[in-house]
């Protein structure tokens, strides 16, 4: 990393407020997808300056098609994107505010800056906030916001959680989602040509197209070997390249009975949203996918990620009983039993998906009550921004 892009917000406008995000990338997708919507968002306010660092381009590269994974430091729109090495941190200037995405840890060096701009100067002190994953469990009202000092330093860490009341700091939304996603669904010549775009099949009368993205370990089978054998429906199972066991590359399509499985390759963060708007149900998995299903309001179902001790199964029955409330009993009862069938992996997974879609008017509903309940808090960059704004009040006092 050269130094002028390590000082480059030494020359920056007074006006401008500087952001550095950081972000280690352990789930793939899940955990810069996040940061680089986040990235996006804060930066889409000419007001900031936003600077993304990353440890693996290459998983970027993935859901951003215009990042060039070899390059240590680049721009995509307005945000410039650096690879986090463990080398090159001398004469950085931390950032008006730092994020720590998910307790990722920052670089010595970094923290070092940090504490010595406070000595310098107390009063233009980095904001430092540890943005945690997303949980619907009941604690994390408790702990949002909540301070961490350094134990040597003189720093401040706060804890900001995600959620889906006010309570908590809100779920990642840009401005204008529902206007540009209801244009799309409700032009149809915009839908065909998306799908030509993917080279996906033209769909047939009577047929139900699905999403898929899960985690290995899904029983993928079982769920296909339901769907060939319905006599009602016809599925189109849309997979991206590598998600399946035994998945080819690019382009590839199956078919058993009343299924069709097509792979495709991976797609950029704004198409991914086009294709859960276009499908009628959506199969997600982690925290990125999992919250722009719940924008699509589509019926959804969530592949958690797996913790130690089952510790994701207390965390997916406290959305559950989230998602659920004001579902009529039956479909809560489906609801219930398919996400658990498909998180454990357990028996009649068969029977719970296809009671499951026999409710599919019901659930279809409740997706689209959901998402309006969702769009009345603030979105996560309006509270982050908000809670910004008030330390560094705090700070000039």
């Amino acid at each position: 990393m050269n130094s002028s892009a390590q000082t480059r917000f030494a020359a920056r406008d007074a006006d401008v407020e500087s952001w550095d995000l950081f972000c280690r990338v352990i789930d793939n997708y899940g955990d810069v997808g996040v940061a680089g919507r986040l990235a996006r968002q804060l930066a889409g306010d000419a007001r900031r300056s936003v600077r993304l660092w990353v440890d693996d381009l290459s998983a970027f590269a993935r859901i951003e098609s215009r990042l060039d994974r070899a390059a240590d430091r680049q721009h995509i729109d307005a945000i410039e994107v650096s690879r986090w090495s463990p080398y090159g941190w001398a004469g950085i200037e931390p950032a008006d505010t730092v994020i720590e995405l998910f307790g990722c840890g920052l670089p010595q060096a970094y923290i070092d800056a940090m504490a010595h701009a406070v000595e310098q100067t107390s009063d233009h002190a980095s904001i430092w906030i540890d943005l945690e994953y997303l949980s619907a469990e009941a604690w994390v009202d408790n702990f949002h916001r909540l301070p961490s000092p350094h134990p040597t330093l003189p720093l401040v860490k706060h804890f900001f959680y995600p959620g889906f009341d006010e309570k908590a700091g809100g779920l990642p939304i840009e401005a204008g989602l529902e206007d540009r996603r209801r244009a799309f669904i409700e032009d149809s010549d915009q839908v065909a040509a998306f799908w030509r775009r993917l080279q996906v099949p033209s769909s047939v009368a009577g047929e139900m197209r699905v999403s898929l993205f899960a985690y290995a370990g899904a029983p993928f089978e079982q769920l296909f070997q339901a769907m060939s054998e319905d006599r009602d429906r016809r599925w189109s199972v849309i997979v991206p390249e590598g998600v399946l066991p035994g998945g080819t590359a690019g382009l590839d399509v199956k078919k058993r009975g009343s299924l069709s499985i097509v792979t495709i390759p991976f797609v950029d963060q704004d198409d991914y949203d086009r294709l859960l708007w276009s499908c009628d149900i959506n199969f997600v998995r982690g925290e990125d996918s999992f919250v722009r299903a719940q924008w699509a309001a589509r019926p959804f179902v969530w592949h958690i990620y797996p913790q130690a001790d089952d510790a994701h199964i207390t965390k997916l029955h406290a959305f559950e009983e989230r998602y659920e409330t004001g579902l009529p009993q039956a479909a809560r009862e489906a609801q219930g039993a398919l996400w658990r069938a498909w998180n454990t992996q357990g028996p009649g997974i068969e029977h719970a998906w296809a009671r499951w879609c026999d409710l599919l008017p019901e659930l279809s509903a409740h997706a689209q009550v959901w998402r309006q309940s969702l769009a009345s808090h603030p979105g996560l960059v309006d509270s982050l921004a908000a809670f910004v704004a008030e330390r560094r009040s705090a700070l000039l006092k």
